[in-house]
């Protein structure tokens, strides 16, 4: 166990030593966000690479200044098979640090999502009263899975909370590398943090250029920074991430392959489970489905459902489904040797940045709209046009904005 917990022998952490030497980094929110009070069960989700256990190391190297090394134990469980050998694991610890006289930890068991059964391991742990003075910390990469064993924990989490770590939005972008911190927040407020933010108009422009070329996940911005360009490299090591996810959750990889290269064609015109079943080899709308909630459950994909007037969802309605972040367009198109439109980028990447504020859908009948979120019970519509667009939004949205390319970044750092 000492491999992980470098501190019990007075050395740092290669993880966090690597974070602290680079020519960029930044402190995730995260950091400041979770809670460190005892009894907490925080459970920490988001996609493979996006910073988690960079977060996780430097928390640990905040708690090692006023707390006992042996006190903080963390543990990388993707080796593990099931929730028989997290429990050896945890016992170890226990009984180790009961020998220590150790009387409250901060554990943080890292990637535990493919773990079968996990759950049972910590739930028979909180319930026997191990952990009654303890901080425990899980993190994820497949929100699917995650969400639904998470829900074994009722009135067990103590003061712990859920967090969602995604790559790094375009407001939070802009405030790292450019100084300048937009004034951002509820969708319900976005024509104000717009009006706010026209005055560094230049600078958020040249913000947003940056970020549709690196995304937010941090070894993709530090390449563009180093380099100027995203490495190939990189991106590969992006990719065996999702492939390793995709193997887990019991996905074919010439399939996958498949479904990617028919949502690049499809550039975010509303699709069918049929569609997609028809143009691949998996021919079954039910598996289609499955293998797009695989791209939804890793964070790669998010799925728009139609939205009625009378904000219904319409679920057996074609879906728009789009990306999560530039850097994914990048790496599926070289993946499947698909070229993607740039039209459907400035949309996807949009849909995206504004569901991480409020449920996203759409709609379209005889007019459309390509994002429409339900605000106080009210809908909400943004149409993203990389050109000149003559437009004309549906009656029943109460408030609709035209996203072009003279305000598209100033609209997306306000969110």
């Amino acid at each position: 166990m000492e491999r992980y917990n470098p501190w019990w022998i007075n050395e740092l952490d290669f993880t966090y030593l690597e974070w602290k030497e680079a020519e960029i980094n930044w402190v995730p929110e995260l950091v400041n966000e979770i809670s460190m009070e005892p009894f907490s069960l925080n459970f920490v989700f988001g996609p493979r690479q996006v910073g988690k256990t960079t977060a996780i190391k430097i928390l640990i190297h905040h708690l090692l200044k006023t707390h006992d090394p042996k006190s903080i134990f963390y543990y990388s469980c993707d080796e593990l098979v099931d929730h028989i050998e997290l429990g050896e694991v945890l016992d170890s610890y226990i009984s180790a640090r009961k020998a220590w006289g150790i009387e409250r930890s901060f554990i943080f068991l890292d990637e535990i999502t493919f773990v079968d059964g996990w759950w049972r391991a910590i739930k028979s742990r909180i319930d026997s009263g191990e952990f009654s003075g303890d901080v425990v910390t899980i993190t994820g990469s497949a929100s699917m899975e995650l969400t639904k064993q998470k829900e074994f924990f009722p009135g067990r989490k103590g003061k712990g909370k859920d967090h969602l770590m995604m790559p790094l939005s375009l407001s939070r972008y802009s405030e790292i590398f450019s100084g300048i911190k937009p004034m951002s927040g509820d969708l319900e407020h976005i024509e104000r943090n717009v009006e706010a933010n026209r005055m560094y108009s230049d600078t958020l422009k040249e913000m947003f250029l940056q970020y549709m070329n690196t995304g937010g996940f941090p070894k993709a911005i530090r390449d563009f920074h180093r380099y100027g360009r995203v490495s190939q490299e990189t991106m590969k090591t992006y990719l065996d991430w999702m492939r390793g996810d995709w193997a887990k959750a019991g996905k074919s990889e010439r399939y996958m392959k498949e479904v990617l290269a028919y949502l690049i064609n499809a550039k975010g015109t509303p699709i069918s489970w049929n569609g997609i079943a028809s143009e691949t080899g998996i021919n079954s709308p039910h598996t289609a489905r499955s293998y797009v909630e695989v791209l939804e459950g890793t964070f790669s994909a998010i799925i728009l459902y139609m939205l009625s007037p009378e904000s219904r969802v319409l679920y057996r309605k074609n879906k728009k489904i789009h990306f999560t972040d530039p850097l994914l367009f990048k790496i599926f198109s070289d993946y499947t040797g698909m070229e993607f439109s740039e039209d459907w980028l400035l949309e996807g990447i949009s849909a995206s940045l504004m569901g991480r504020k409020c449920p996203v859908f759409y709609w379209r009948n005889s007019t459309e709209i390509d994002i429409v979120c339900n605000i106080n019970g009210k809908q909400v519509g943004f149409e993203v046009t990389k050109g000149i667009k003559r437009w004309k939004k549906p009656r029943h949205v109460s408030t609709a904005y035209l996203l072009g390319r003279e305000n598209i970044h100033l609209y997306l750092s306000s969110v």
